[in-house]
């Protein structure tokens, strides 16, 4: 979230700062000028009478003194007067201000200054490609047919249990893809010096809040039910391990002498994908269960840029082990997602869609979730806190990983090269089927 009193104060800017996202990020605004300016009418007429009152306050001993008890009961009454209107201003304030935090929690964050400028993610430039892509003596297949004719990937019984974009992995399917999960921890905790985290599944609506998922995504998050109907705190499936471990140090101070902190998390995934009906139907890109390894760090602000460049480093590495052809786009200011200041995606190359599409995005978000969550650190010994900067990003995602496996090495006899950094776990150098090839 924006910082109410830098947008009360400095408006044109914000204003010019969203404009980057779009005009209708721009004009969400609109509202926050008539309320800015109620605002400092109020707190105006507040500090004018509280001097008033502090005024009558001090002529009370001077009337104690004097013995005239008709001026005293006067003042007294002039007092009531006084604190009563003041208490309804005071009142009508805190309406001003939670109507006005109601607001921000709708704005999107301001684009960095180093963002690029475009409106959409035509325009997002490519910083770097790893890897060649590989060549084929066949047409090479979507990684939907490659699965279900190995039998490793069924999606008719899926839906027989769950409806579409749902799927069951059999045999090597299920076995790499925990072979993926194992391996992205096993990369990030030895060599990155993360920290696992292993967090619950079912969140708070405040957790959501804090990472910008709420409000303005409801529609996107699946949501439960209490079997007490007198229990209203409905808990929400989790989007993203960024929503439970980020929200770890809500509410918390932390030292400046332990940041960085650097958390990776394997949590499952649950999405409605509202509003992509008719796209990625088939296969694994859109699904609503799915499995992610999520990285996630907490930075000072002087640092936080540089965290961002080091996340994306450590995200890109498990493509590199793995041997997998990508490329790293960063995102210009109109494709920037909502809670972001700065952003790469990773995208994997699919032979079958000759594309990239994406399998990681690294964000380093300002202080825009920190002010949210309340996350904040003490600079030094007995200062004052101030927001830390939250950074995350895919470590990867373990079903579009899993997916791009399957497509890139691909064979002519229909069979899957599993890539070297996997292969004491999967027990075998290429998958052949449900039952695992030796």
């Amino acid at each position: 979230m924006l910082d109410a009193r830098y947008v009360a104060d400095n408006l044109d800017e914000v204003r010019r700062m969203l404009s980057r996202r779009s005009p209708a990020a721009a004009s969400l605004l609109d509202g926050i000028s008539s309320l800015s300016s109620k605002r400092r009418e109020l707190i105006g007429k507040t500090e004018g009478l509280q001097s008033q009152r502090n005024a009558a306050n001090d002529g009370m001993a001077q009337l104690a003194k004097s013995g005239d008890g008709a001026a005293m009961a006067a003042r007294r009454e002039e007092l009531k007067a006084l604190s009563e209107r003041i208490k309804d201003l005071e009142s009508e304030l805190s309406a001003i201000e939670a109507e006005m935090q109601d607001r921000l929690l709708t704005i999107p964050n301001v684009p960095h200054e180093s963002t690029p400028d475009g409106e959409s993610d035509e325009q997002n430039p490519t910083v770097r490609t790893w890897g060649i892509a590989p060549s084929f003596a066949f047409e090479p297949k979507p990684h939907w047919e490659i699965g279900t004719t190995l039998g490793i990937l069924d999606q008719e019984r899926a839906a027989k249990l769950s409806g579409a974009r749902f799927s069951v992995l059999w045999g090597a399917g299920a076995r790499l893809e925990r072979a993926l999960i194992a391996f992205m921890l096993d990369l990030h905790t030895r060599d990155h010096d993360y920290t696992e985290v292993y967090p619950p599944f079912l969140v708070r609506a405040e957790a959501l809040v804090g990472t910008g998922n709420l409000p303005k995504f409801e529609d996107d998050l699946f949501k439960t039910r209490r079997s007490d109907p007198n229990d209203s705190s409905a808990l929400y499936l989790v989007p993203t391990a960024e929503v439970p471990v980020t929200n770890l140090h809500a509410d918390e101070v932390l030292d400046a002498a332990d940041l960085p902190r650097a958390y990776c998390a394997y949590t499952p995934c649950f999405r409605s994908e509202a509003g992509s009906h008719g796209r990625d139907v088939r296969g694994l890109i859109r699904q609503h269960q799915f499995d992610k390894v999520e990285l996630v760090r907490f930075a000072t602000p002087e640092t936080a840029l540089e965290q961002l460049e080091l996340l994306t480093s450590h995200a890109e590495e498990v493509l590199r082990r793995l041997g997998l052809h990508y490329r790293v786009v960063e995102h210009c200011a109109g494709d920037l997602t909502f809670s972001s200041t700065k952003s790469y995606d990773l995208e994997v190359w699919l032979p079958s869609q000759r594309a990239f599409r994406e399998i990681s995005s690294c964000s380093t978000f300002g202080d825009f979730q920190a002010r949210r969550a309340k996350i904040r650190y003490r600079p030094e010994p007995k200062a004052k806190p101030r927001l830390l900067h939250t950074l995350n990003g895919s470590g990867l995602a373990v079903g579009r990983t899993w997916l791009a496996i399957l497509e890139q090495f691909q064979q002519a006899d229909g069979t899957v090269i599993v890539p070297e950094p996997l292969r004491a776990f999967m027990g075998t150098d290429r998958i052949t089927g449900v039952a695992l090839s030796k």
